[in-house]
């Protein structure tokens, strides 16, 4: 346990919810974000609780139930709990330290992921429900953590699986505040609506108006209050090693810390070769007496710098900053480059920075941004995320699990537009996908097929037959590649090789559309095809196609014929036919004809562009 610096995050915690409305991210990013704030509205409140020496304090608690206090039967707080000490008996002494070690054995995950794991201790200390006047037992439990909330809740057993667990195991009262369930044998927790019972003055309310009036009271009361909290913590900000940003600040006997002058900024680290923390966990830095003592910046006295560094958040956080004005000596950008390249277009990164990274990132941002130091609130317009790559079992690629692909063992047999194009056509561009060898060879034949072509083009111009199709796929293509759908841009250009091979003809210049639409997943086969077609300079700078919308419309359609609603035959007929040329053109079809002929045709019936369907008898 030590001190250590903190960034008040949680001070912008509703300001960075209220923010992600004007962004343009997906939903689930959003929403991986606001679970990460994690934003929950309920109440404040006072229990009265006895310490080991009689005295008595306010232990504060916040609930998002208020409405269910008349079933609180006992109270838990977290073993690091700041009064745990204060609290425990002399006869509990000794479990509740044996607890408090064995609790700090197992990490905060573990302790929040194990829902079905019940432990704990009575501290032998009590406190007083206010609304029901009972004394109820304090007990502590790793459930119950000290950075959340307040660091100690009170228990409702009938309406919350975990305290219900709880309450079993060490025999605590249950007691029903809504209706609905039989609490004494499982928790009753669907308890979003309903009426309250055992509760009071509360008693007949519904669930609504009883959270009205249980705040009403304890405002009156002086008891507690409404109350917003959030899951966010504040931010970490020490670091007991040499690389990092050294913290710009001064320890005095008489003026406690003490910033250093702007003057003085930025303060660098000191040259050291010995980069091993001290023995009581300091950082390196602490070992340079000369670095380390200094004057304090207000009274000129005898001072120590903090010897904790930065962590490399301090830096991811706004590196984008500078990349506007890198050389900028006097600031770490031009206001008016600033207001020219801000907010960042569009950031694409990995799942596992949306939560820490850029909640850091856009706490950061808003803080210069309230210093007048940038020109917009947000750092990021767009944030898109890519896909975790699984390894052939489906498993996240380890060395322990044997399962990892080498990409430059792929390159060396496939080549590395085979791996670009397979990597990017592998599956949706967001979500995990397994390594597959069998898709990689597909891709392989789909860009030899391509190569092939050259030998097939002629001439210059437009193939009739293809026109359409032409169209269709630089218009997918374009669209799909801003909208990050990689996959079924290459499916079009796929299936835009079969109908060209179907056609059996090609042209130079058709094959040098394909060739650019090609370049962005295959640069190397795209570059060489484009040198041999004649095309001038690099293809990747070469003009990207353009589409003609209405070519993007086919101007035939097959259509499926049926008789009494079984499929016989196909038609191909002008987009939009008018019902009584398709019937009739479908009834002239060499299967349809026989199969009506000397029949009575009962019904006849034409879905445009889809279907037709005659009945007969």
């Amino acid at each position: 346990r030590m001190k250590q610096w903190l960034l008040r995050v949680t001070a912008y915690a509703q300001r960075m919810l209220d923010g992600l409305d004007s962004l343009e991210w997906s939903e689930s990013l959003k929403e991986i974000q606001r679970n990460w704030i994690g934003r929950s509205e309920g109440a404040q409140v006072f229990f009265d609780a006895e310490m080991a020496n009689g005295e008595t304090r306010k232990l504060e608690i916040f609930t998002t139930r208020p409405d269910t206090i008349f079933g609180v039967t006992f109270m838990v707080v977290a073993p690091e709990h700041e009064w745990i000490a204060d609290m425990t008996t002399a006869e509990q002494k000794e479990a509740v330290e044996a607890y408090i070690e064995q609790t700090k054995k197992r990490s905060e995950r573990e302790r929040i992921a194990e829902t079905k794991r019940v432990s704990g201790v009575f501290t032998g200390a009590y406190a007083t429900n206010p609304f029901t006047g009972k004394r109820i037992p304090i007990y502590a439990s790793d459930y119950v953590l000290a950075g959340y909330g307040t660091g100690a809740i009170m228990a409702v057993p009938a309406h919350d699986e975990r305290d219900w667990d709880f309450a079993k195991k060490f025999d605590l009262p249950i007691i029903e505040v809504v209706a609905g369930g039989s609490v004494q044998d499982a928790a009753f927790t669907d308890i979003q609506t309903g009426t309250m019972v055992n509760s009071g003055f509360l008693n007949g309310l519904s669930v609504k108006e009883a959270k009205e009036a249980i705040i009403k009271y304890l405002t009156e009361k002086g008891i507690g209050e409404a109350k917003v909290n959030y899951k966010l913590r504040d931010w970490v900000f020490s670091r007991q090693r040499y690389w990092g940003e050294p913290i710009p600040l001064v320890y005095c006997e008489k003026c406690g810390w003490v910033p250093l002058n702007e003057s003085e900024l930025p303060l660098t680290l000191p040259h050291t070769e010995d980069f091993i923390p001290t023995a009581d966990a300091q950082s390196p830095l602490a070992k340079l007496d000369d670095w380390v003592n200094t004057t304090c910046p207000k009274c000129h006295g005898k001072a120590k710098r903090e010897t904790d560094t930065m962590p490399q958040w301090a830096g991811s956080s706004w590196y984008f900053l500078r990349y506007i004005d890198p050389k900028n000596e006097n600031a770490f950008a031009d206001p008016e480059k600033l207001s020219y390249w801000m907010p960042v277009d569009w950031y694409n990164g990995g799942m596992e920075h949306v939560t820490r990274h850029m909640i850091y990132s856009r706490f950061w941002h808003k803080f210069l941004y309230d210093l007048g130091v940038v020109p917009c609130a947000e750092p990021y317009a767009k944030r898109t995320a890519q896909g975790l790559i699984l390894g052939p079992d489906g498993e996240k690629m380890s060395k322990s699990k044997g399962n990892v692909v080498d990409p430059n063992d792929v390159v060396d047999v496939f080549g590395a537009d085979v791996l670009r194009t397979y990597v990017l056509f592998m599956g949706d561009y967001g979500s995990a996908a397994p390594w597959n060898e069998s898709s990689m060879k597909g891709c392989k034949r789909f860009l030899e097929r391509i190569s092939d072509l050259y030998d097939m083009a002629s001439g210059n111009g437009v193939t009739p037959k293809l026109e359409t199709a032409f169209h269709k796929t630089i218009k997918k293509v374009s669209t799909d590649i801003e909208e990050m759908k990689f996959n079924t841009a290459i499916a079009s250009m796929m299936a835009l090789i079969n109908d060209i091979y179907d056609a059996k003809t090609l042209t130079r210049d058709e094959l040098m559309i394909l060739v650019r639409l090609l370049c962005p997943f295959a640069p190397h086969l795209s570059e060489e095809l484009w040198e041999m077609l004649g095309g001038e300079g690099l293809c990747s700078l070469a003009a990207w196609p353009e589409w003609d919308e209405a070519k993007t419309v086919e101007s035939a359609v097959e259509v499926a014929v049926q008789i009494n609603g079984k499929v016989r035959s196909t038609v191909v007929l002008p987009l939009n036919c008018p019902a009584a040329e398709a019937i009739a053109t479908a009834k002239q079809d060499a299967r349809i004809a026989p199969a009506i002929e000397g029949k009575t045709i009962v019904k006849e019936i034409s879905i445009p562009n889809k279907i037709i369907n005659i009945v007969v008898r």
